[in-house]
C-alpha cells in the first residue's frame, strides 16, 4: 500500500497534510468509518482522494449535484488519477465503457448520484468490483433538519448493509449538532470516528446591512470593491435571479442567472462560463454552488435573507477558497423574515419540524442583529468558542453605535396594541408619525393617544426599531393577518417600565474601504505574472478546464517569487505533484525564461 504522504507529494504536490487529514485518512485506511465536518476550502476532498489511491479497488463518491461532477473528474484527471463518473449526461456507449473499467479495475474515483447509486443494476454492477472505499460527498444532504435535503440520501444505509467490509467517509462543511446526530443516524455510523474541524474562516468579512435600496447598495459595494472579480450572488426567487442578472449586464458587468427553471444545457453553460472565465458573477438560487471548486471567489452577496445559518454558513462559504481575502455581504429586511415564516407555515412538515426551522430563523435574525462580533456569534452556533472578536467583520471594524431605545420601543408596542394587533408596520408608522391619511381616518387611529408621538423619528428609523423588536422576540408577525404585529409575553416588562434596551443606531452608508482586493505582493513581477496566466489560460482553453485547474494562482505567484530555472526546482513549488511536473513544467520555465532573460537548465527541460 503506497504510504498517504508520498501520495500527498507525488500527486498533489503538497509536502504536509493540515490537521486533521492524516488521522481521518489513517482511520479510512485501516477499514474505519469516519464523518468529517471541515470548513469549505478546509481540504475535504484529500480525505478521501488520497486513501482511494492507496487502497485496492475503487472509490466511489456519492455526489449531489450532476453538473460538478465533469469538473471534479477533469481536475482529478490533470492529477493523473484515473477518474470517471456515471450519470444521465453520458451517451449509453459511454456509460457501458465506464461500467467496465469500473469492473476490470481500471478505475481509481467514481462519482455517482444517490439516486443512481440506489438503482439495482447500479448495486449489482457494485457488488462484483472491488471497492476502496464510499464517499459520502455533502452528507448533510441526509438530514431533514438540513438546508439542502435530497430524499434519496435517507437510502444510503444500504452502503453498510450491503457492503459491511466497505469504509464510509461522510464529509460535509456545516451540520449543527442536531443535524450531525440524524447524519450518524441515517447512514448508521453509530462507530464512525467523528472528525469536527474549525469552523472559523478568517479569510472571509462578514458583513450585514439593513436592505434600503438593493441595487444601489449592491452596486456600490461592486464597483467600490470588487469591479473585475467574480462572485456570487443569491436571491431568494428564480424571477428575482434573472432581473437582477440582467440589470448587473446593463451596469457593466458580465452577470449570468442560475435556477432550477433553466434548461440543465443552460445552467450547464452558465457554470462553465463561471468556472473558466474571469470576472463572471452567478445570480442564483441556493441550487447554486454546491461542491464548487473555484477558488477565486471574491465575494458572496445576498439580497434575500437565508433561513438557517447553516444555509448562510454553507453560501458563505464558497467565497476565497484560496484562503485570500473574500467578502460575505448581505442585505436583509422585515419583508424577508415575514416571506420566510409564511413558507414555513405553507411546508407540508410536521408541527416539530415547524418549530425547529422557527428556531433557526430566530438564530439567522438574531446574527444579522447582533452589535458584537459576528464571527464569534456564527461559531458559536457551531459550539466553537473564539475567546477575542475577530477584527475581519463589520462590527469589529466598525463598531456599531447603539442608542437608549426603551422609550421607542414602548411607543412601537403600544401602537401595535392600541390598534388591536391588526397592523403591519408601514401602517403602525403612519400612527407614531401623526400621519392623517384615508386609512387612518377610517379606523379612527387619529384618536388614539400613540398618534403622533413617534414625530422625532422617521420613517426608515422607525422600520429599523420594529425589525429589530421582531428579530429580538418582542414581536410576532402574524402570516395570516397580512403581516400584521403581535405582542409576545417578552415584552411585558419592557412596557412596565422593568427593564430597558439598546438598540442598533442605523446610519447613512458611505463608500465602503476598500479592504477585500487581494493585492499583488509588493516583490512580484506583474510582467511575468500576467505572461504565466497567459500560458495558464492558453493551456486551460485547449483542454477545455478552467485555469485553476492547471494551476492556482498561489502557485503562480510562487513561481514570479523563486523564479525556479530546472525542473527539479519546479517540482519544489506548492500544487506541483508529479503529474503536472511532467505536464508543464518545461511549458512554464520556458516562460520564466523568456521574461526574464535567464537560462533554463536544459538538461532538466529534457529529462
Amino acid at each position: 500500500m503506497p504510504k498517504p504522504k508520498q501520495i500527498l507529494q507525488n500527486t498533489f504536490g503538497y509536502a504536509e497534510f493540515r490537521p486533521p487529514q492524516g488521522e481521518i485518512i489513517d482511520t479510512v485506511l485501516a477499514g474505519g468509518d469516519a464523518l468529517v465536518l471541515m470548513p469549505t476550502g478546509g481540504g475535504k476532498s484529500l480525505c478521501y482522494q488520497v486513501p482511494a489511491l492507496a487502497r485496492d479497488g475503487c472509490a466511489i463518491v456519492i455526489s449531489p449535484l450532476i453538473a460538478l461532477m465533469q469538473d471534479q473528474v477533469d481536475a482529478l484527471k490533470q492529477l493523473g488519477i484515473r477518474a470517471s463518473f456515471l450519470n444521465s449526461t453520458l451517451p449509453p456507449f459511454e456509460a457501458e465503457a465506464v461500467e467496465q473499467q469500473l469492473l476490470t479495475g481500471e478505475l481509481d474515483l467514481l462519482y455517482i448520484a444517490p439516486e443512481r447509486l440506489n438503482q439495482p443494476r447500479m448495486l449489482e454492477l457494485l457488488a462484483q468490483s472491488r471497492l476502496a472505499l464510499f464517499a459520502i460527498d455533502e452528507a448533510h444532504c441526509v438530514s431533514q433538519w438540513g438546508h439542502d435535503f435530497r430524499s434519496d440520501y435517507l437510502k444510503l444505509t444500504l452502503l453498510h448493509e450491503q457492503f459491511p467490509a466497505v469504509p464510509r467517509i461522510a464529509l460535509t462543511a456545516t451540520a449543527d449538532a442536531r443535524t450531525r446526530a440524524e447524519i450518524v443516524s441515517r447512514l448508521d455510523l453509530g462507530e464512525a470516528r467523528q472528525f469536527i474541524a474549525g469552523f472559523d474562516r478568517p479569510n472571509i468579512c462578514y458583513r450585514i446591512a439593513p436592505r434600503h435600496n438593493p441595487k444601489t447598495q449592491l452596486l456600490k459595494f461592486l464597483k467600490n470593491e470588487h469591479p473585475n472579480d467574480a462572485g456570487i450572488v443569491y436571491c431568494l426567487s428564480r424571477n428575482k435571479t434573472e432581473q437582477i442578472a440582467a440589470w448587473l449586464c446593463e451596469e457593466g458587468f458580465t452577470a449570468l442567472p442560475y435556477h432550477a427553471g433553466l434548461s440543465s444545457e443552460m445552467r450547464a453553460y452558465h457554470q462553465s462560463r463561471f468556472l473558466k472565465e474571469d470576472g463572471v458573477i452567478v445570480v442564483a438560487t441556493i441550487a447554486f454552488g454546491m461542491g464548487i471548486d473555484k477558488p477565486d471567489v471574491r465575494f458572496v452577496a445576498h439580497l434575500d435573507l437565508p433561513k438557517t445559518v447553516e444555509s448562510y454558513y454553507q453560501e458563505t462559504g464558497r467565497a476565497g477558497r484560496d484562503g485570500q481575502p473574500a467578502d460575505a455581504w448581505m442585505v436583509y429586511g422585515l419583508q424577508d423574515v415575514i416571506k420566510l415564516r409564511q413558507m414555513m407555515a405553507n411546508s407540508e412538515g410536521s408541527e416539530e419540524h415547524k418549530r425547529a426551522e422557527q428556531h433557526r430563523l430566530n438564530a439567522m435574525l438574531g446574527l444579522c442583529e447582533i452589535t458584537s462580533c459576528r464571527r464569534q456569534a456564527l461559531l458559536g452556533y457551531f459550539g466553537e468558542e473564539l475567546p477575542e472578536p475577530c477584527g475581519n467583520c463589520d462590527t469589529c471594524l466598525n463598531p456599531v453605535d447603539t442608542w437608549d431605545g426603551t422609550e421607542a420601543a414602548r411607543m412601537a408596542l403600544s401602537a401595535a396594541y392600541r390598534t388591536g394587533q391588526r397592523f403591519g408596520v408601514n401602517h403602525l408608522i403612519d400612527v407614531l408619525r401623526g400621519a392623517e391619511n384615508d386609512r387612518i381616518f377610517q379606523w379612527d387611529h387619529h384618536l388614539l393617544p400613540t398618534h403622533g408621538v413617534g414625530r422625532d423619528l422617521d420613517a426608515n428609523q422607525w422600520r429599523s426599531v420594529f425589525r429589530q423588536l421582531v428579530a429580538r422576540g418582542y414581536f410576532s408577525v402574524d402570516l395570516e393577518g397580512f403581516g400584521s404585529l403581535r405582542l409576545e409575553p417578552k415584552c411585558r416588562p419592557l412596557l412596565k417600565g422593568e427593564e430597558s434596551i439598546d438598540l442598533r443606531r442605523e446610519v447613512k452608508q458611505t463608500a465602503a474601504k476598500r479592504q477585500t482586493k487581494t493585492p499583488l505582493p509588493e516583490n512580484l513581477d506583474v510582467g511575468l505574472w500576467e505572461a504565466l496566466r497567459d500560458c495558464r489560460r492558453r493551456l486551460a482553453e485547449a483542454q477545455g478546464v478552467p485555469p485553476y485547474v492547471i494551476f492556482h494562482d498561489s502557485t503562480l505567484q510562487e513561481m514570479c517569487v523563486t523564479q525556479p530555472t530546472s525542473m527539479s526546482q519546479f517540482s519544489e513549488l506548492g500544487g506541483v505533484g508529479q503529474r503536472k511536473l511532467d505536464k508543464y513544467g518545461e511549458v512554464f520555465l520556458r516562460v520564466i525564461a523568456d521574461q526574464k532573460g535567464l537560462v533554463p537548465q536544459e538538461s532538466d527541460l529534457t529529462a
